[in-house]
C-alpha cells in the first residue's frame, strides 16, 4: 500500500519538481504544435495522462515477468497498445476533437516521457506507486499545456475555451475581448509557444530561487522573558 507520504511526495515530484514541460523539457513537439488554445492543450495532456497512468501500472503489475533483455520493446508495445486504445476510444467518442489533434495522439508513444517514467519509476516500483507517477507526471503537462494554450489563445484569439464545443457539445467559447480584435498571430505560432513557454520557465525558477531565500533567512531570536517589548 502507498502511504500519504508517498503520494505526496510522488505528487510534489511530478507536478513541479520534475515537471515535464518546464524543468525536463520533453514533448516539446506536441507542446509547441498543439498549445494554441487551453482546450486542445487539456485533451492531449488528459489523453497522454491515461497512457502514462495505465502503462506505468501494468508494467509495475508485469516486471518481475519481463526478461531484463527484451524490457524496452515489451514496454513499448504495452504504451503502444494503449495509445492505440486511446486513439480508437477518441475517434469513435469525440471525434471533432480527434481530427483536431490529429496525429499528436499516435505520437504519445513517442513521448520520451512515457518510456522514461516507465523504465525509471514503473520497472523498479509496485502498481499503485507506478500508478499515481504516471498520473502526476500527466498532470505536471495538464497544468502546463493547458495553461500554454491558455496564454497564446488569449493573446492571439482574445477567446478562452476556443473549440470545447468538440468535446462538451452546445458550449462555446468566452469571447474576453471585442469581436473586432484583429489578434496576435505570433502568439498562436510555434515562437509564440517558445516566448510563452520561456516566460514560464524563468516564472518557475523566480518563484523557487524566492523560496530557497526565503528558507535560508535566519529566524529572529526570541525576547528573554522580561526583557523590553
Amino acid at each position: 500500500m502507498i502511504t500519504w507520504t508517498e503520494t505526496k511526495e510522488i505528487f510534489y515530484n511530478g507536478a513541479w519538481k520534475q515537471n515535464s514541460s518546464l524543468v525536463q523539457m520533453l514533448g516539446m513537439c506536441p507542446l509547441l504544435a498543439m498549445t494554441t488554445s487551453l482546450v486542445n492543450g487539456f485533451m492531449l495532456s488528459m489523453a497522454t495522462i491515461i497512457v502514462m497512468a495505465l502503462s506505468g501500472f501494468v508494467v509495475a503489475c508485469l516486471r518481475n515477468f519481463i526478461p531484463h533483455e527484451i524490457r524496452i520493446p515489451v514496454f513499448i508495445m504495452i504504451a503502444a497498445a494503449l495509445v492505440t486504445v486511446v486513439d480508437l476510444s477518441m475517434a469513435a467518442y469525440m471525434h471533432d476533437m480527434y481530427n483536431i489533434l490529429g496525429i499528436f495522439i499516435p505520437l504519445i508513444i513517442t513521448n520520451c516521457i512515457v518510456l522514461a517514467r516507465i523504465e525509471a519509476f514503473a520497472a523498479k516500483n509496485g502498481p499503485i506507486q507506478s500508478l499515481f507517477d504516471g498520473a502526476f507526471m500527466g498532470v505536471g503537462m495538464l497544468w502546463t499545456l493547458s495553461l500554454l494554450g491558455g496564454i497564446r489563445e488569449i493573446i492571439g484569439a482574445g477567446t478562452l475555451f476556443s473549440g470545447i464545443e468538440a468535446v462538451i457539445p452546445g458550449l462555446q467559447a468566452l469571447q474576453l475581448f471585442p469581436k473586432d480584435y484583429p489578434g496576435f498571430l505570433v502568439s498562436i505560432l510555434p515562437p509564440g509557444a517558445f516566448i510563452v513557454l520561456a516566460f514560464l520557465v524563468a516564472w518557475k525558477n523566480w518563484y523557487e530561487a524566492r523560496l530557497a531565500a526565503r528558507e535560508q533567512r535566519p529566524t529572529p531570536a526570541p525576547l528573554a522573558a522580561g526583557g523590553c517589548h
